[in-house]
């Protein structure tokens, strides 16, 4: 799937790798339609990018319903806006609990369930979901987080099945630990001792690449990083017993939650 004069729909443009994933778009030439929660962030990004925005809060399922109305055209959705959710599930309510699922996991489908009938009629288009390496194994303090992100990647992996005879590209990026964005940067909490971080740029270039090649599954992450989630995905016990050894990541992910729960 080309980029170059497509007409490309980014979600949560305005927070985490959103602005970035913009940037490099707008350069390959991508026709783009802009989405986020708040105006006046939304605003300068539309006018930089010389780009169509629209106003949506991905929570609200009558929201998520008129930006596909809204955004009719579009040849491929970069599926980008998720909430962090991460925290012990006791400290959420049931309306934060909606909320995360709703953002993270029902807007990237119904998005997708509408947009795609115009991409399988022309037999050309292409779906990107951002998800996390998160949805691949599971850590402490996530069960939320890593609920959505396993059922994105799960969604993604077999729409793309669904969607392969009808000439349509599915595809999901997972990065890893993102330096210099999103929540390391919102919080300023620092990776855990021995595992490095990646950088917006190379999940950018993983989404380009995923949409360019048609790839089902992108992992951006160092190569430990890599391993170990193949692991845990295979071998959950031994994955909790290591994890509950390791306290510099325990007190990563505490730092993270910790902030977020200032947040909310």
């Amino acid at each position: 799937m080309r980029i170059t004069g497509s007409t490309v729909l980014l979600t949560g443009v305005t927070g985490g790798i959103g602005a970035a994933l913009a940037a490099e778009l707008a350069a390959r030439g991508a026709k783009l339609i802009l989405t986020g929660r708040r105006a006046e962030a939304l605003e300068p990004l539309v006018a930089r990018y010389d780009a169509r925005g629209i106003v949506a809060d991905l929570a609200d399922p009558d929201d998520v319903e008129r930006l596909a109305h809204e955004a009719a055209g579009t040849e491929i959705l970069v599926a980008n806006a998720a909430l962090p959710s991460s925290g012990e599930l006791l400290d959420y309510t049931p309306d934060q609990i909606d909320r995360a699922l709703a953002v993270n996991l029902r807007a990237p489908a119904v998005l997708a369930r509408l947009l795609a009938p115009a991409m399988v009629e022309a037999r050309r288009g292409h779906l990107a979901f951002v998800g996390s390496i998160s949805g691949k194994t599971a850590t402490k303090y996530s069960a939320l987080y890593n609920a959505t992100k396993f059922g994105l990647r799960g969604f993604a992996l077999a729409l793309r099945q669904d969607l392969h005879e009808h000439g349509v590209g599915v595809s999901v990026v997972q990065p890893g630990f993102v330096r210099d964005a999103g929540m390391f940067a919102a919080t300023g909490a620092e990776a855990p001792a021995g595992l490095r971080t990646v950088s917006p740029r190379q999940v950018v270039a993983g989404v380009v690449r995923a949409i360019e090649r048609d790839r089902a599954e992108v992992n951006i992450a160092p190569a430990e990083m890599k391993v170990l989630t193949a692991i845990g995905g295979q071998f959950p016990g031994f994955s909790e017993r290591v994890q509950r050894r390791a306290s510099g990541a325990d007190r990563t992910i505490r730092s993270i939650v910790d902030a977020q729960r200032d947040s909310r």
